[in-house]
């Protein structure tokens, strides 16, 4: 049983009558359906509906939420949500622990159950605090082979919406619930069916060229790479124009090392056979 600590981590106690509708009304993720013991992924989305802060957020206890967030994130995601909070019966507490620990295959029994993982078939557990034993790249590999990506290493924050990140296929987005800040826009993809980047697990027969390496099919780039580990790797690609390079027979570089992608199974996608035409000016 792997079990690792992740540094660099940060988390905000959000509590009192009005925490659920409050954070309801302003977050992608749905709350009402989130039970005791599941961790779920979820944003605070710009009007544009791009991610400005991505989290993990989990009950604890009666009227009360625990958000997990990358440290450098969290001063101004606590800073954004005072701005909405105005007379909301909320109390926003940051803590001081800076770090937290996953574990699969026999999770931890006091820990929540990763949603995002689950999605794809694998029993991952997280919690606030250290204590894991194993090494935190096992961590990275775990993601590349779920798909599973996450801001800082294979995206950058006000860079991408909801659908590029999967937000929409593990619990982290929901389109039966009110209005939020950026939901017209993310549910207008949805209904259109516009979302071409998505992220896709990378694979080579050799090491991969470092992250922010660029992805080109014929000149043409079709995505960068994100999380690396060894051969294998994970990036947010541009699915018709893979899709396009596929049925052509057109190898996609990452510098001289060709690669191959595929959508995680899970989800269900395929790359199209077409690129999709660029809208009208």
């Amino acid at each position: 049983m792997p079990v690792v600590t992740l540094s660099g981590r940060a988390f905000l106690h959000l509590s009192g009558k009005d925490a659920e509708p409050f954070l309801q009304a302003l977050i992608t993720t749905d709350l009402p359906s989130l039970p005791e013991g599941e961790l779920r992924p979820g944003a605070l989305l710009t009007p544009q509906g791009k991610i400005l802060f991505d989290f993990l957020i989990r009950r604890d206890g009666a009227d009360a939420f625990l958000i997990e967030t990358a440290a450098g994130q969290r001063d101004a995601l606590a800073k954004r949500l005072t701005m909405y909070k105005l007379r909301a019966a909320v109390e926003i507490a940051a803590l001081d622990e800076t770090e937290a620990t996953v574990a699969w295959d026999a999770p931890e029994a006091n820990a929540a159950r990763d949603a995002r993982f689950a999605r794809a078939g694998h029993a991952v557990s997280r919690r606030i605090g250290g204590g894991g034993t194993d090494a935190p790249a096992l961590y990275d590999r775990l993601r590349i082979a779920a798909g599973i990506v996450e801001s800082g290493a294979d995206y950058a924050l006000s860079d991408a919406f909801p659908h590029d990140v999967l937000l929409d296929l593990s619990a982290g987005l929901s389109f039966r619930k009110g209005c939020y800040v950026g939901q017209e826009v993310v549910s207008r993809m949805q209904h259109r069916g516009t979302a071409r980047r998505r992220p896709a697990i990378v694979q080579a027969g050799c090491d991969l060229p470092s992250s922010g390496t660029e992805l080109v099919a014929a000149g043409k780039p079709v995505g960068t790479l994100g999380t690396v580990a060894g051969s294998g790797g994970l990036a947010i690609v541009r699915i018709d124009r893979v899709g396009a390079a596929l049925a052509s027979g057109t190898p996609i570089l990452a510098d001289d090392v060709a690669v191959t992608l595929s959508l995680p199974a899970w989800t269900g996608l395929a790359f199209p056979a077409e690129e999709a035409e660029a809208p009208a000016s």
